[in-house]
């Protein structure tokens, strides 16, 4: 039986953007993630996916709620502990050249990581270590003194990856990490990251906006609108079965390769303005755009709701 690793519970997230105005960036999110496990979470741009995962991390503070990692609430942790227990908690951030120093070598930027948290005091077992490192992400050796600059998006990211799992963590939030690589490299980094998970029982929150990568990748998956967990299912069960208005728009909005589908298929368009995320109503945030909107939809809070087997939706509308 699968061990669950990290919990959040009613997780929120308010940016203050004037008087008695606060934007909703996360509001009311619960999920599991199980060890050696990945929780897809797509949406599209500016539903809070993101700041969701820096919550996790608490590189930002959260509103209110509780994020359980191994069973403990590490919001009453301490900065001193927090320090130690980010060790087991890593990010693969979304840009591979930005999150690099460009004023430092490849070895240098993974060695960064092993000096600041004192994990190898001699010298030459960090340096054992490093080119270690860099021959699980398949960085050749005669690259350790290039700069990221002389490095493809592909190997930037491998650095990137490299300095992730350089501390043996059990938990890496991946933000977005193939959406700024060509598609044949965006295969060869999902490869790598699902053998780190297979050999090291790695748990992943992934965050795409793309469906078919996350369909490959990801174990459950759950779809946010507006700072709220719509829908959560397996992998498998999301695409085969999807429930929610927004999911089901989302998933026909992937492109086919097959022009003659187009021909027999009118691709379908989320009508209506999106709802602010500034001080919002009560009620479902997709019902402005939902073509079965019925008034109860707007005047009470839509929980998450078991309409199948693990397969959770937050609509009236589902049966």
């Amino acid at each position: 039986m699968s061990k669950i690793l990290l919990e959040t519970k009613n997780l929120k997230k308010y940016f203050p953007v004037g008087p008695k105005r606060m934007l909703h960036a996360v509001d009311n999110v619960n999920f599991q993630i199980e060890t050696g496990k990945t929780l897809g979470v797509v949406g599209e741009s500016g539903c809070g996916k993101s700041t969701l995962g820096r919550l996790i991390l608490r590189l930002i503070e959260p509103t209110e709620g509780e994020i359980l990692f191994k069973g403990e609430n590490i919001l009453k942790y301490t900065n001193t502990q927090m320090k130690k227990i980010r060790q087991d908690m890593q990010i693969i951030m979304q840009d591979p050249y930005s999150s690099l120093n460009p004023r430092m070598t490849v070895f240098d930027l993974i060695a960064d990581t092993l000096k600041v948290n004192n994990t190898f005091g001699d010298k030459k077992e960090r340096e054992k270590r490093i080119f270690e490192l860099m021959d699980i992400v398949g960085i050749a050796k005669r690259l350790a003194y290039a700069y990221p600059h002389e490095l493809d998006g592909g190997r930037r990211q491998r650095v990137g990856i490299a300095r992730a799992i350089a501390l043996n963590p059990s938990f890496i939030v991946c933000d977005e990490p193939v959406s700024a690589l060509d598609v044949s490299i965006q295969a060869q980094t999902l490869n790598l990251l699902m053998d780190l998970q297979r050999d090291m029982g790695l748990a992943y929150m992934f965050i795409t906006h793309d469906l078919s990568v996350v369909k490959h990748i990801s174990h459950r998956i759950m779809v946010m609108y507006l700072g709220q967990s719509v829908e959560t299912a397996s992998s498998d069960e999301l695409f085969s079965n999807p429930m929610h208005p927004y999911t089901q728009a989302l998933l026909k909005a992937i492109p086919m390769p097959d022009p003659e589908f187009y021909k027999n298929n009118d691709l379908e368009i989320i009508k209506g303005e999106v709802t602010s995320p500034i001080n919002p109503k009560a009620g479902c945030r997709f019902a402005a755009r939902c073509p079965y909107a019925m008034d109860a939809c707007t005047q009470q809070e839509i929980p998450l709701v078991e309409k199948a087997p693990e397969h959770f939706v937050a609509c009236i509308h589902c049966k």
